[in-house]
């Protein structure tokens, strides 16, 4: 895995929008036992790339025996699937996370907002505007609010808020936004900080208070998340742009090497596109072995059903369903397939499902547009093996040869030295000379048949 990430160190300058990371700012009194607070920066849309990324974050958070989480949040929203596989980590997290709002937590946002145990805001800064909206910024149809409104209401419960609020946030008509001034009345804000060294501070002066301390700030740390240039190299190759991008290179590259002969540039392409694809989720845990199996197994059975069975029937379609269940729940994190009551939910896979299908149905059309448009041209040369080998040019495969061809006269087709090829009643037949040569054009009696192949002796 890693000799195969190191091949594309090309891509780390392009890593850095992904960093999210800062030096590690220790507060301004250090002495005594610190408080750790782990920092996660989220600055952008929310889609497959900052799952994993805070998904990275709390993993890393719980390694450095984090006392708090600081979610640093900057985004107008994104993908409502990663929305909630973010949330659902969020609630099963087993260290207390605080929502940081710098400047914007909108729809996806909000909701992951409201998953933390704590919401701290910056002066300016909004939380709210909920609606589900397609990418054109239309609003979605009614079951994908009356979804969301579900997910926002049962965080808010989850999480000792105030559900109706959360609901509204969804609202089509009245979308509800919030100031800093007004999520504090409304007990969906803890306070109002200008930095994170401020949240820091009111957290722990909050805590000391509760135990009826004298309110003076403890010391403590503020660690910011860290990502390797694998890391980061992972988070580009996980974009869901790219992951489609390498199942059309899986599904078009496999179509391109059935329908032309040989072996050339579009089974690479297939492979290549494979290992782009898994690797990463292999990586990062998403893929499991047995849904890499699953993928060979659905490959093979595909397979069989081109090559071997006539017609198009079981072998087929079961396999068509295997690769499609392979490569769509290689993108899911399978600890999140299941609710915190243990039931399993198919809502975190039904997105992928759709890219996999989606991209499957565009590799195969550019795969039908690239044979028929390309094959004609001198640059098909270049991706695949044009020349068949034909039975009229000599070529022949292994042959079923009948017994009683023993005893016939066959022409050489060419030299037998003692191995070559002769005619016989139209037909071309691997041959042997039992002793002696023969050229070509000479006549032979053939003695005898073995394993598709004639034993001939020349005629005296």
């Amino acid at each position: 895995m890693k000799k195969f990430l190191t091949m594309l160190l090309f891509l780390v300058p392009a890593m850095s929008a992904f960093a999210g990371t800062t030096q590690d700012r220790p507060s301004a009194e250090t002495s005594g036992e610190e408080t750790i607070f782990y920092r996660i920066r989220l600055d952008a849309d929310i889609d497959k790339a900052a799952e994993r990324l805070v998904s990275k974050g709390l993993e890393k958070a719980r390694e450095a025996d984090a006392d708090y989480i600081i979610l640093d949040l900057d985004t107008y929203g994104g993908a409502v699937d990663a929305a909630d596989s973010i949330r659902s980590a969020i609630l099963q997290c087993p260290v207390p996370v605080i929502a940081y709002v710098n400047l914007q937590a909108a729809s996806a946002g909000a909701l992951i907002s409201i998953a933390c145990d704590s919401i701290y805001m910056k002066p300016g800064s909004s939380i709210g505007a909920a609606t589900v909206v397609n990418q054109a910024g239309d609003v979605m149809p009614d079951k994908y609010q009356s979804f969301m409104r579900g997910m926002m209401r049962s965080t808010a419960q989850a999480t000792g808020r105030d559900p109706e609020i959360a609901e509204a946030m969804v609202d089509t008509a009245n979308v509800l936004s919030l100031t800093p001034e007004e999520a504090v009345e409304a007990g969906y804000c803890e306070g109002i900080c200008a930095d994170i060294d401020a949240v820091a501070a009111m957290v722990l002066v909050a805590g000391t208070d509760a135990d009826g301390a004298d309110g003076a700030t403890p010391a403590y740390r503020i660690e910011n998340m860290r990502l390797s240039w694998v890391e980061k190299l992972v988070q580009i190759l996980l974009n869901p742009f790219l992951q489609s991008i390498f199942l059309m290179m899986i599904i078009g590259g496999i179509y391109v090497e059935i329908r032309t002969p040989g072996i050339g540039l579009p089974l690479a392409t297939a492979v290549l596109g494979a290992l782009l694809y898994f690797a990463p989720l292999y990586a990062e845990n998403l893929a499991q072995n047995w849904e890499i199996l699953l993928f060979v197994i659905g490959l093979i059975l595909v397979g069989l059903e081109i090559f071997v069975f006539p017609g198009f029937g079981v072998s087929g379609v079961t396999g068509i369903v295997a690769i499609v269940v392979a490569l769509a729940f290689a993108m899911v994190d399978n600890d999140l397939l299941f609710n915190m009551e243990g039931e399993f939910d198919i809502t975190p896979v039904l997105m992928p499902i759709g890219i996999v299908i989606i991209s499957a149905f565009v590799g195969l059309t550019g795969g039908v547009l690239l044979v028929k448009r390309l094959y004609t041209t001198r640059s098909f040369d270049y991706i695949a093996l044009r020349k068949s080998l034909d039975e009229k040019d000599g070529y022949v495969g292994v042959q079923t040869v009948d017994e009683d061809m023993k005893g016939r006269q066959a022409k050489v087709f060419s030299d037998m030295m003692p191995s070559g090829k002769v005619i016989c009643d139209g037909r071309i037949y691997e041959a042997t000379m039992t002793y002696g040569f023969a050229v070509k054009g000479e006549t032979v009696r053939v003695v005898r048949t073995g394993q598709g192949r004639l034993y001939c002796e020349k005629i005296a």
